[in-house]
């Protein structure tokens, strides 16, 4: 069966928080098929957007979602990347998209920031969690009943999963690699991208 990974981008999105997961499970899925090429493919990664408008992330890169939140595939892997949250942060719809389809998901994982729209869409609700250490305050400020990790790469809840950020998404979502798939797979995928995998201790 094929996975389908979404996840969402928009405006002042971090790039690697994105780009670095979108990496990791496409490139996951040519390894795969190369393994056994009768397979069909594991993950079918794409981005979604408020709408269907270019998107300008950090630094200034443009980027158009493949779909946007009223209209795209069932997702079976959300993720919600970090970056500048505070406007996502004030979309009802939004917020209610992400619950909704957090609830029709397998797992729903953030990166970084990304935690506070989890945290706003009452997915971290006593759950341990984390996010980029120079953002640890203000999440405890605004989720006082949840338990933060610190010192880790990223926190594995079952069906709710969170990365400090940045490059740590690709430590996390090789991390789901090999639970979804194989820690064989999570390793070559690694390999292929000449990528130095971080695990948790």
């Amino acid at each position: 069966m094929t996975i389908n990974v979404g996840i969402y981008i928009y405006n002042e999105v971090e790039v690697l928080d994105f780009a670095g997961p979108f990496e990791v499970f496409s490139t996951a899925s040519r390894v795969k098929i190369r393994m056994d090429t009768a397979l069909p493919d594991l993950f079918n990664v794409f981005t979604v957007g408020e709408k269907m408008a270019p998107v300008l992330a950090r630094g200034g890169l443009k980027i158009v979602p493949r779909y946007h939140i009223s209209d795209h595939p069932k997702i079976n892997l959300l993720i919600i990347p970090g970056g500048i949250v505070s406007d996502e942060l004030e979309k009802e719809h939004l917020i209610s998209w992400i619950k909704e389809s957090s609830g029709a998901a397998d797992i729903t994982a953030s990166v970084c920031t990304g935690a506070f729209l989890l945290g706003e869409a009452g997915l971290l609700q006593s759950k341990a969690a984390t996010t980029h250490w120079e953002d640890i305050p203000d999440l405890v400020s605004m989720l006082p009943d949840i338990q933060i990790k610190r010192d880790v790469r990223w926190v594995d809840e079952g069906n709710v999963v969170t990365a400090v950020g940045i490059s740590a998404g690709i430590d996390m979502s090789l991390h789901l690699v090999s639970r979804l798939d194989s820690k064989n797979l999570a390793v070559r995928t690694a390999k292929q991208m000449e990528y130095d995998w971080t695990r948790n201790s």
